[in-house]
């Protein structure tokens, strides 16, 4: 199995500033981020996302044959372009090499967003990413194999934009689907 999780000893990572916290009263206030892979015929296939932490709706999302930062900056500049979030978002990942590179800590910059990153080895510190994932394996992964990338792109494509943001309920979000909670609960937050 591949390690998703290899930390640059060069780099510095940021402090955990969510603490195990993931409560967000609104959308773009917290975004938390991780990689995971994907058994193909062909080989691997690694699945970056970013998931906001109101709404459990993954905003930013990428997949490749490789696991360097451009998967992770692809997942993000997807994040981005749908959301435009103001400076001050609270961005958060482990402390992978994809996540400490120049080149995605450069666009964290450019947008003002705060890092956040799980402590060494602690899965706990970005549970709401792993829970994620479990899902997607429990519920897609594990009950076939691909016999390419391809048609395993297809299918996570499909999980992610049609099944799981929009319906799969959530038991956190009142049994919504993420997208049903945003559109309830944005007219609600601009109004108060």
């Amino acid at each position: 199995m591949p390690r998703t999780t290899v930390a640059d000893p060069t780099r510095a990572a940021a402090p955990n500033r969510l603490d195990r916290d993931f409560a967000a009263t609104a959308p773009n206030q917290v975004w938390v981020g991780d990689l995971t892979y994907i058994p193909t015929r062909e080989g691997w296939l690694y699945l970056a996302v970013l998931l906001d932490a109101h709404s459990r709706r993954v905003v930013g999302w990428a997949m490749a044959d490789h696991l360097r930062a451009e998967l992770a900056v692809d997942a993000l500049a997807l994040a981005l372009g749908r959301r435009r979030p103001s400076a001050g978002l609270i961005h958060h990942t482990d402390r992978g090499s994809q996540y400490t590179a120049g080149a995605y800590q450069q666009v964290l910059a450019t947008h003002g967003m705060t890092v956040s990153m799980s402590r060494a080895g602690d899965c706990y510190d970005n549970a709401l990413a792993e829970s994620y994932f479990a899902t997607l394996k429990a519920e897609l992964v594990n009950r076939q194999v691909w016999p390419t990338r391809q048609a395993a792109r297809q299918a996570i494509f499909e999980w992610i934009e049609v099944f799981s943001n929009r319906q799969r309920l959530h038991s956190a979000l009142g049994y919504c689907p993420p997208v049903t909670y945003e559109e309830r609960m944005v007219p609600m937050l601009q109004a108060a």
